[in-house]
């Protein structure tokens, strides 16, 4: 079917209470896997390229949102396209021709005053484009290519009051939020500040959004889906699954050389792995 935007899906699950998947991928088996856990759930579902992604392709983003966009189209279920923690404006200006409904512009690492100065420019060019735009406030840890961060030290959380102020000088139409997640955690060891969602759910006028989401604990992730989360960003937890397959198919088939066995069972535990975060969230 054809290709739906975030802020579609984003806007029609917070207004159930649930939230939609979304999903950062890196291979063709990353974008088939998904788009299948969808179809297996009859769930809309995002497919996310991240500017690192990006950066892997040897810098080009075409290849893979090229695929991304055919495979959306062939989908069964509604699937939308997003360009995730972009900070080169380059990159950004690429977004609308390369298929892409929204993007996330991420200035977090920068001060505040510098963080919304180029958030609003980002958001401003991608209105004129249609696009759908998403930024961070507070700055969840473990970002490739970042210091690291601990997730619960001073500073680190989004603060309700200037999340409010942001987002009404800023103009973006979605704000990932720092409530205690990080990315690229291999163990779901994560503990959200509920309460601190609360509290942004109820000051915040647009929906939120949790990065950082393979190392929350299913009980945190649906606690924080009834508390304001409307998009739950997923990475790592995928490629878990994809390498884990792997390993565990190479050390039992040593001979293997053929890459389409052992990819294939990569992408149907990527699949598996993507049923049950939909699921979990309610879609």
């Amino acid at each position: 079917m054809p290709l739906v935007t975030t802020g579609e899906l984003v806007t029609r699950a917070a207004a159930t209470r649930s939230a939609v998947a979304a999903f950062n991928i890196i291979t063709l088996e990353h974008v088939e896997a998904v788009v299948a856990g969808a179809e297996s759930l009859d769930a809309p579902v995002v497919l996310q390229v991240s500017e690192n992604a990006v950066k892997f392709r040897y810098g080009s983003l075409l290849p893979l949102a090229r695929a991304a966009v055919v495979a959306a189209e062939r989908a069964a279920v509604p699937v939308a396209l997003h360009l995730d923690h972009v900070q080169s404006d380059d990159l950004l200006r690429q977004a609308a021709d390369a298929g892409f409904g929204s993007v996330m512009y991420d200035a977090a690492h920068l001060p505040y005053a510098e963080n919304l100065a180029a958030t609003r420019a980002a958001a401003d060019w991608a209105h004129s484009q249609g696009l759908w735009v998403e930024a961070e406030l507070g700055e969840v840890g473990g970002k490739q290519g970042r210091p690291a961060l601990d997730a619960h030290a001073p500073g680190a959380r989004t603060d309700p009051a200037e999340a409010r102020a942001f987002v009404a000088d800023s103009g973006v139409d979605a704000l990932a939020v720092a409530v205690g997640s990080a990315h690229a955690m291999t163990r779901r060891t994560a503990t959200l500040d509920h309460d601190l969602l609360k509290r942004l759910a109820t000051t915040v006028d647009v929906p939120l959004v949790l990065h950082g989401s393979s190392g929350v604990r299913d009980d945190e992730l649906t606690a924080a889906v009834a508390g304001g989360i409307a998009k739950v960003n997923v990475g790592t937890a995928l490629n878990i699954a994809m390498t884990g397959a792997i390993r565990e198919f190479l050390a039992a088939h040593p001979e293997a050389v053929d890459s389409r066995t052992y990819l294939g069972v990569g992408r149907d535990a990527m699949a598996g792995a993507a049923r049950r975060i939909i699921q979990l969230l309610g879609r």
